[in-house]
């Protein structure tokens, strides 16, 4: 005798997995088109998808931010549809050229999952050139695991690192963090030069003398180590920018 009861049968994950997929970008039934990047491109999009998959899409698509396209002209479009993609098919693309920006994404449209998956992208093809623009934006996002994956990346190679642009773009509290290893592998007087080099590109792009800028990361430098030689040329270089501070300076 069959007995009544209720249960949940799953039909074909990948069957429905594609044909959410072949919504993406399509005009075909959009109700919602987005602006995207300098290039003004069209991204056309369903709301219903977007309101249920994110928050901050609710928002966004309520009724009072009206039914005409919307402007985001601070992303780039490779970037968004990353996001798109993600929400419609919780599985996202990326490569080494836009998975930073689509983890800053990730941050403010507050996904949390699409987060953790740049995160993992980023932390299996971490390079040389991208490492510490990865530190910054791990610090800047709070992402602790990154972080330390980072830090120890940039102590295994660190005289490449230290020649790269990325290491001229961090952050002054960036920096001193990295100097505060001792497991950096790198000679103490190439890496006073790298600093020094960090510190007149930093003033020049945020107009402010060498010593301020340089006040947080100049305390970090191990200067005890150099030989007298290297400590002469130092003290040669720093009466010309004063990078380190008089009572910093060994006797």
């Amino acid at each position: 005798m069959a007995r009544s009861g209720s249960a949940r049968l799953h039909g074909e994950a990948a069957a429905f997995s594609a044909a959410l997929r072949s919504l993406l970008n399509n005009p075909q039934f959009s109700d919602v088109t987005f602006v995207v990047g300098r290039e003004q491109r069209e991204v056309f999009a369903h709301r219903c998808v977007l309101a249920c998959r994110c928050q901050a899409f609710q928002g966004m698509l309520s009724p009072a931010g009206g039914q005409g396209p919307l402007v985001l002209g601070n992303v780039q479009p490779e970037v968004f549809l990353a996001v798109i993609e993600f929400l419609y098919t919780n599985c996202v693309t990326l490569n080494s050229h836009i998975a930073l920006e689509v983890l800053t994404s990730s941050v403010e449209y507050g996904l949390q999952e699409l987060c953790k998956l740049c995160v993992e992208f980023i932390k299996e093809t971490l390079s040389v050139e991208q490492v510490c623009e990865a530190l910054q934006a791990a610090v800047t996002y709070g992402q602790v695991d990154l972080q330390q994956h980072c830090l120890a990346f940039i102590e295994g190679c660190t005289a490449a690192v230290v020649r790269t642009r990325g290491f001229q773009e961090l952050s002054d509290a960036v920096l001193a963090r990295v100097l505060r290893s001792d497991r950096l592998a790198v000679d103490e007087l190439e890496l006073v030069q790298a600093v020094r080099e960090w510190a007149h590109v930093s003033s020049a792009v945020l107009e402010r003398p060498v010593p301020e800028v340089a006040a947080l990361p100049a305390r970090e430098l191990r200067l005890p180590l150099l030989a007298p030689s290297e400590l002469a040329a130092l003290e040669s270089h720093n009466q010309r920018d004063l990078l380190i501070p008089v009572s910093a300076a060994p006797a």
